[in-house]
């Protein structure tokens, strides 16, 4: 799959629905990684009273751009995606307080690092029109046993 082949719907690659949803659609696919578009909605939970969305949601969408991005290659490898988790953000800047309700932003995903175990890097980012609105690099986790690993997790 790449940029020019068709691309799913967000709701085939992605659990998530309704407002936790914070994805519209994949735009492109490559080696280089996932571009998704999302525009805010002034009547969704994380909506302050101007109808804005708060930045630090932000991270939420470079995490559900990731999980697009993995399940993209999983698919296009035969496999079905499975449950991940975000490990950690490294120096997350995001350059305005909130997102406008309304506008369109741009999600991108790029791979930094994957190994074997399921341990991966990404540098992403939030445009909205040429102007880079936020930017992260990302640790997820993909285990080979989720709910074994989520039982770990617990005290």
């Amino acid at each position: 799959m790449n940029a020019t082949t068709s691309l799913p719907a967000i709701e085939e690659i992605l659990p998530h629905r309704g407002t936790m949803l914070l994805l519209d659609r994949l735009l492109t696919f490559d080696a280089e990684g996932v571009c998704a578009e999302y525009t805010p909605r002034s009547d969704a939970w994380y909506a302050n009273s101007d109808g804005d969305m708060p930045a630090w949601i932000g991270i939420e969408m470079m995490a559900q751009a990731i999980a697009a991005e993995v399940g993209l290659r999983k698919l296009g490898a035969g496999a079905l995606p499975k449950p991940g988790v975000v490990l950690g953000t490294r120096r997350y800047a995001a350059r305005r307080p909130v997102f406008a309700g309304g506008e369109a932003l741009r999600v991108h995903a790029a791979l930094l690092y994957r190994d074997a175990g399921g341990l991966a890097a990404y540098a992403c980012r939030i445009v909205l029109g040429t102007e880079e609105v936020a930017s992260a690099t990302l640790t997820v986790f993909e285990p080979d046993d989720f709910p074994t690993f989520l039982q770990a997790s617990l005290p």
